[in-house]
Order: C-alpha cells, then structure tokens, then sequence
C-alpha cells in the first residue's frame, strides 16, 4: 500500500444489512466520515484523511452485498466541500426539520428545526430507524406520555433524547458505550441553543447500562441498537422500567421483526405499535404487569 498525501473518498453501493459491520470496520481503518444520502439512491460514501495509509479495497471482500464503485481523491482545499455532498435538509416526521451545521437558510414555517453535525456519531436523522424513532416519539408526545424520568439507549449524538426533550420531557438522560459519543452529545445541544435558549435538555454519561447513573423506575426507553444488543439488554430494561412503561425499540431489519416481537413478549414488553421504513423497523411497545 502506498501513502496517501490527499483526501480520498470512496463511493460504495452497502446493502443496509451490511452496513453496522461496514460502518465497524471503517473506523478501524481511520475512516474521518461516513454518511449514507438520505434520497435515492441512498449511495454511501467513507472517507480517509491525508497521510493515512487507506485500507485495501480488497478488505471489502468481507461485507455481503458491498462494492467500491468510485475512489477519488482531494486536496484540503476542497475537503470542507466534498464532505456535505450528500448531506441536505430534510423534514422528519410531522414537526421537525433536520439541518447541517452549515445550513443558513430559515426552516420551514411550523417545524422545529435539530442541527446536526454529519459524520461523527450515528444520530443525524439521516438513518431510517432514527426518523422511525421520532414519528414515535411524536405519538407518545400527542398522548401526554413523556413526564419521564426517560433513558436513551446507546443515544449516538443524542438526537433522540434531544427531541423527546424538544417534545415536552423533561427528565431525559442519554448515553452510549462508544467514547466518542460523549462530546458528539455535548455538541448536539451547542448547536441547537438557538431552540433550547440556554435550556439544558439531558444528562449524558459514556457507559454501560449497569452504570450506577441508570437509576430507574424510568417510564419511558429509548434504544436504536441492534437487534442482538437489544435482546441481551432486554432483562435488564424490564427490571429498570415499571409496568406501564414504554419501549421504543429499533434498530431491527424488517425480516427480523417476528424475532424481535417474540422476544420483547418473552422479557414483558407487549408490541403496542411498529413503523417501517424502507428494510428498517421501529416498535414501541409497553411494559406488562
């Protein structure tokens, strides 16, 4: 392999199975970014920074489904541009407006507007299970049941708890086992002062679930996490919920739907209502006596 002395992006076609595991291995290259375009084609682009050694196309051999279609490279220059290719605004669900930092314009009359910064967590609203997560949020807002306290799951940038909290919660504490979710929270709430007005919309810890902060009963949990992930911490979501409590659950391809009904029925959690979009489902569900 030869260094790289330029920026250089790769243009891949990832089938949405294949796309954690992908997304796993880029940031053991050093991967600076990676983004899916919210419109179709819903290409995928990665980048690498100057001065790394970029990984082998051949390493993609191991994803089912993924092919490098295109890799370019650029100079610094051109980085800032290169990088919000792809990445618009775009409405979520009935009330919100999902804007990059970058973004000026004024957002659409009656939609509250979330910045985000693309690339550094996952939680742009730009994945299909984040938008799932929040048109059920938006449900559970319409029949007056976010009073909290709510735990967000494996929260990413914290988009989630951000707009239980933009819904009318009020006790929402978020958090995520990747290091580098940490100051992506803290950023999310910089970037979004225009609408919280100094405002403080969560606690945020980087952690486990079993983190002396995770005090439950909570009424409410919010987890956009793996399948597998949420089968392993489905126990212990039941003993921090009380009955009555709800579960927003995603992150669950469509063909493993009837797995994750069967078991979100085995740990007391009764399926209340479930969105699709795209391969991608979200399931709210509610905790039985």
């Amino acid at each position: 392999m030869v260094e790289n002395t330029l920026h250089t992006r790769w243009r891949l076609e990832v089938p949405v199975a294949a796309e954690d595991r992908l997304c796993a291995w880029l940031d053991e290259q050093g991967a600076s970014a990676y983004y899916r375009e919210v419109d179709a084609p819903f290409t995928f682009y990665a980048y690498f920074p100057p001065h790394l050694e970029v990984p082998s196309a051949d390493g993609l051999k191991a994803f089912e489904g993924v092919k490098l279609q295109e890799a370019e490279t650029f100079a610094d220059e051109d980085w800032l541009e290169k990088s919000r290719e792809g990445f618009g605004s775009f409405d979520v669900a009935k009330g919100f407006y999902i804007k990059p930092l970058w973004d000026e314009a004024p957002s659409p009359v009656g939609r509250t507007p979330i910045v985000v910064n693309p690339g550094l967590a996952f939680g742009t609203g730009g994945h299909e299970t984040t938008r799932l997560c929040m048109e059920h949020l938006e449900t559970l807002a319409e029949a007056g049941r976010l009073e909290g306290p709510i735990l967000d799951i494996g929260a990413g940038t914290g988009i989630l708890a951000l707009t239980a909290f933009l819904l009318g919660a009020k006790d929402v504490t978020a958090f995520d086992a990747d290091p580098d979710c940490g100051p992506a929270m803290e950023e999310l709430v910089e970037l979004n002062q225009d609408v919280l007005q100094g405002r403080k919309p969560y606690d945020s810890f980087v952690g486990l679930l079993d983190n002396p902060r995770v005090n439950g009963p909570y009424s409410g949990l919010l987890a956009n996490i793996l399948l597998i992930t949420i089968q392993e911490l489905l126990p212990r979501m039941a003993e921090i919920t009380r009955p009555g409590s709800w579960l927003v659950a995603s992150g669950i391809l469509a063909e493993q739907q009837d797995e994750a009904l069967l078991s979100l029925v085995s740990q007391g959690f009764q399926p209340k209502k479930m969105l699709q979009e795209g391969a991608w489902v979200a399931i709210l569900a509610e905790r039985m006596p």
